[in-house]
């Protein structure tokens, strides 16, 4: 029996940023992670860092242009590149979590009570672990849909399985029409793939401003990229040299040939095998760990953080999670998710969209008074250096008193834009700050001088 004082299950951004801090006070640590080659997370090893790694790989290879094999070659190298990026990352997390004490366990965790946790080890042996303090950080995993055929195919992919695909596919078929999706199709794209995207639903990007989501559209479209709404995907057949998927259209049913099928439906909290009865963990309707403000479970020694707990997918409110539970253990408790102000968020197209706080529709419908600035693209000097003009800046005001609400980016650089936005409003700046600020010439930013100074 292994005795701590801190056990924390998985290696994400919150839990690898706890157990240092954890160890640093001088408390013990152990940091049990189900595989080698998931040390630092999902963001370093399968999402943020080696899909933007592709993207730009992705944009300089259509900078230099070439037929379908130039474009394939260097696809080829951008996958080996990004390879040595993760590799390095993760090394670089396991080294920097054991040299500031965690011990590190490589196993499969499984609660026997509130306190002892059973670990399977990867040669079949078992660790049984008692801890005062556990901690819940095992992420999320991919949403595979009921839909015939999807699990058997050799064609099919999760997100994690196509950035491993060493040969870039003539036609990629995208099953959802997520942010995830919307990435790879992008990326994709730009390295000289035909993509076609399906989505079920109607409205592209429900959840965003209507204006802004018509633009991107539109500039998808532009590049070739097909999306096609209202169409559920029925069936996936393998042939020998790829995947026939039936699809159920307004239309009737029609069939469409693919290279590679990617399948960007959603994650889940990924809580299989925990075995969070036992400690007397609650889960939510939607399967998440059920934590209260400060990220603590139903069990008062247990916590989650992450995506696991079912919050914002993103490593920066893991990041912020660890935050708010070293508060508690190691501060003076006053952090809670309910005062971490607004959350932004980027997509990384091309150009890449961002979004903070709330949409036109959202802030009429919460009874705000509201003013709108509008801005396009191709208005600000720096897009045009870039080459990519295309575009529109929106942002939501309160009437009464200037506070900015919202603030949605669809142009070059928005993902660094997006955060001077997010600033203001957590120190409930009025727009008139950002209106007025001096910025250096010429950058995307100053396009805040003449957005602001178009309110209506």
């Amino acid at each position: 029996m292994k005795t701590v004082k801190n056990l924390i299950i998985g290696f994400g951004k919150g839990g690898k940023t706890l157990a240092g801090a954890l160890a640093s006070a001088g408390e013990s640590v152990l940091l049990v992670e189900a595989s080698e080659k998931m040390f630092g997370g999902t963001c370093i090893n399968v999402a943020c860092i080696p899909t933007k790694a592709m993207e730009f790989s992705s944009r300089l290879s259509k900078a230099q242009g070439g037929n379908f094999e130039d474009r394939a070659a260097r696809y080829r190298q951008a996958v080996e590149e990004k390879a040595k990026l993760t590799a390095a990352l993760r090394q670089k997390n396991y080294d920097k979590a054991v040299s500031a004490g965690v011990e590190v366990l490589v196993g499969t965790a499984s609660f026997t009570d509130s306190t002892h946790v059973s670990v399977r080890l990867s040669n079949g042996d078992t660790e049984e672990v008692q801890a005062q303090q556990i901690f819940i950080n095992t992420g999320a995993r991919p949403f595979i849909p009921p839909i015939d055929g999807l699990k058997e195919s050799r064609f099919a992919y999760i997100s994690e399985q196509l950035l491993a695909l060493e040969s870039l596919p003539r036609h990629l078929v995208i099953i959802g029409g997520g942010y995830i999706g919307l990435e790879f199709a992008s990326f994709f794209r730009n390295f000289g793939s035909e993509v076609t995207i399906l989505q079920d639903g109607d409205v592209f990007l429900p959840r965003e401003d209507a204006e802004v989501s018509v633009k991107v559209l539109e500039s998808l479209e532009s590049r070739g990229i097909a999306v096609l709404r209202n169409t559920k995907t029925k069936s996936v057949q393998d042939r020998p040299d790829g995947a026939v998927l039936t699809l159920e259209t307004a239309e009737g049913q029609k069939q469409l040939s693919a290279d590679a099928v990617l399948v960007a439906t959603g994650r889940r909290p990924n809580v299989q095998g925990l075995n969070l009865a036992a400690a007397g963990v609650e889960l939510t309707e939607r399967g998440a760990v059920k934590t209260d403000e400060h990220l603590c479970t139903s069990a008062p020694n247990i916590w989650a953080m992450g995506d696991v707990a079912g919050g914002l997918q993103f490593t920066y409110i893991s990041l912020d999670d660890s935050r708010i539970v070293r508060s508690q253990l190691l501060g003076d408790g006053a952090r809670t998710t309910e005062n971490r102000g607004s959350v932004p968020y980027s997509v990384f197209l091309d150009p890449p969209f961002s979004r903070v706080g709330m949409s036109e529709a959202e802030a009429v419908k919460a009874g705000y008074s509201v003013k709108i600035a509008k801005l396009p693209a191709m208005a600000i000097p720096k897009a045009k250096v870039l080459r990519q003009p295309e575009g529109l800046l929106k942002a939501v005001v309160d009437a009464n008193t200037g506070l900015i609400l919202g603030a949605h980016l669809f142009c070059a650089d928005s993902h660094e834009m997006i955060n001077t936005v997010k600033i203001a409003m957590d120190a409930k700046l009025p727009y008139t700050v950002l209106r007025d600020a001096i910025y250096t010439h010429p950058t995307m930013s100053e396009a805040f001088n003449d957005l602001f100074a178009n309110l209506s």
